[in-house]
């Protein structure tokens, strides 16, 4: 029996992805349907719905299930989710479509395909009411609105069947793992209570600080990596996923941490996808997830500490996972250590405040990092993708 917190919604994890002969025949079935080319932003969606990152969903959402999501984080069923699931085309192609009939949906460079759909209905949205809604804003600068605003003019719903990881297994290797994946190395290791720890950049001294306060109270950390698509000048995953991996090999105890990724591109949508990161990491094992400062967010959105409250706005039964919540962590000079504002006597002139946007500046103008700032492991292997940007 188990001793990790169930997937969400209390059943089996449900992947979507076929094998076998199955897969086979679907493929084969697939090249006979209209196709329908999807956004990076559907692919990660897809790939989750297909590895059981998105269980217990079962394929795009519905009118219904989109208005439910945005007003009330429900589906129409009565699912808790706080973000919508949805998928786009443009009205010309959307016309061709007829509900009840099977497409095919292709990568977003229209390359091979992903999954069949069969289509149960065709809606179209008021786009501004899901960015109010999801991302408390309809400002086009922020990247999510403006995700939303360039979807086609019509959503198509219905359940999907599953064909490809979209190359993620290929290009990552042992480091995309699903949740079925993540369970059985948590329960190998002997743990219970697992804490996420979310992250689109190369970890520093704050990230490392948190992770390990999460040691403390919890058996081992999911160090888990966004693989999709980020805003300009945010550093790739393959690079940042070996600074990581340098960092928990130099400086933590073994078998503390896992380090893998997941497929999803960045919504920026501060505490709501901090709720939607709660909810998958509960699907891959997690009993709770770490909430640092302005999580998820992007610019000055969201309020630094918006994702801890939003847990405290939700039913308590909505999600299994729980939220640790952490405060402002920087470095002390009187301490001699990191430290935050719970543990540190001192005044801001005797701290160093960590970020991975002054990280990044430093290193994309070659300035020297503060050792209380980063590990010299890791920015070895920074300031040489550094390097070659600058040659490049």
């Amino acid at each position: 029996m188990s001793k990790l917190v169930p997937p969400h919604g209390g059943g089996p994890l449900k992947p979507l992805m076929l094998s076998g002969d199955a897969l086979s025949a679907e493929r084969a079935r697939a090249l006979t349907l209209p196709a329908v080319r999807v956004s990076p932003r559907e692919q990660g969606d897809m790939i989750m719905l297909g590895i059981g990152g998105f269980t217990p969903l079962e394929g795009f959402m519905t009118q219904a299930d989109w208005r439910g999501v945005c007003d009330r984080y429900r589906t129409a069923g009565g699912l808790f989710w706080p973000i919508p699931i949805t998928l786009s085309t443009d009205a010309e192609r959307a016309e061709t479509i007829g509900v009840g009939s099977e497409i095919a949906l292709t990568d977003p460079d229209n390359a091979s395909v992903l999954a069949t759909m069969k289509v149960t209905e065709k809606y179209a949205i008021d786009k501004a009411h899901e960015c109010r809604s999801v991302f408390k804003t309809t400002d086009a600068a922020h990247p999510g609105v403006k995700m939303v605003m360039q979807q086609g003019e019509v959503n198509l719903a219905g359940p999907v069947r599953v064909l490809s990881d979209g190359g993620f297994k290929a290009k990552y290797g042992a480091l995309f793992m699903t949740p079925a994946e993540t369970r059985a190395e948590f329960e190998r290791l002997g743990w219970s209570r697992v804490a996420a720890f979310q992250t689109r950049n190369p970890m520093h001294r704050s990230h490392e600080y948190l992770a390990k306060v999460a040691i403390e109270v919890c058996d081992g950390v999911l160090v888990h990596s966004l693989l999709g698509n980020l805003k300009p000048g945010d550093i790739p995953a393959d690079v940042r996923t070996q600074a990581i991996g340098a960092l928990i090999e130099k400086y933590f105890r073994q078998d503390t941490v896992v380090q893998a990724g997941y497929p999803l591109d960045m919504r920026y949508a501060g505490p709501r996808e901090a709720l939607l990161h709660a909810l998958f990491r509960q699907n891959y094992g997690c009993s709770h997830q770490i909430l640092g400062r302005d999580h998820a967010g992007v610019g000055s959105y969201y309020g630094p500490f918006d994702a801890h409250r939003i847990f405290d706005e939700i039913p308590h039964d909505a999600l299994v996972t729980r939220p640790l919540k952490m405060g402002i962590t920087f470095w002390c000079y009187l301490c001699d250590g990191m430290a935050s504002g719970r543990t540190c006597a001192h005044e801001d002139k005797d701290r160093l405040q960590v970020s991975g946007t002054q990280l990044r500046q430093w290193l994309s103008e070659n300035a020297k990092v503060p050792p209380e700032f980063s590990r010299p492991e890791v920015l070895e292997i920074l300031r040489a993708y550094y390097a070659t940007q600058a040659r490049g």
